[in-house]
């Protein structure tokens, strides 16, 4: 019994030279390269995490109310780092009379508010206090 094959079926898989070697390539399927970029993208895909408040940590704490600012230009006044009167808008001479704080102090100069200056101040981060329970009456008997 003979079995007839199509021409493109009966093709043994193509051999291409490349510089002295050879190399075997099969017939390339329809619509294969698009499997594989399909699988490659659900790979890609696969493991990552929606972005969640939880993964990112704890919010950016926010500006200073004008109040807090007050606070500590006195500070700086009081220390001979500022001059005049606070004013509760953090500007560029708050900035500059900050800076000589931290470098007197032995701290980064950025000029930038954070707690190690404003525990050098003496005003340390100021924080809400979490709501403190009801003490509950004590009875002597």
């Amino acid at each position: 019994m003979l079995l007839v094959l199509p021409a493109a079926a009966a093709a043994p898989a193509s051999s291409k030279k490349k510089s002295g070697t050879t190399k075997r390539v099969s017939p390339a399927k329809p619509g294969a390269s698009a499997q594989r970029s399909k699988k490659a993208a659900a790979g890609k895909r696969r493991g990552r995490r929606p972005a969640t408040a939880a993964r990112r940590g704890p919010a950016a704490p926010s500006a200073p109310s004008p109040e807090r600012y007050r606070e500590i230009q006195q500070a700086l006044i009081e220390r001979g780092y500022l001059q005049g009167e606070p004013t509760g808008v953090w500007g560029p001479d708050s900035v500059e009379a900050l800076k000589r704080f931290q470098q007197a102090q032995n701290l980064q100069a950025s000029g930038r508010l954070n707690a190690l200056s404003l525990i050098s101040l003496g005003l340390g981060p100021r924080r809400e206090a979490p709501a403190q329970p009801a003490k509950p009456d004590v009875v002597q008997p």
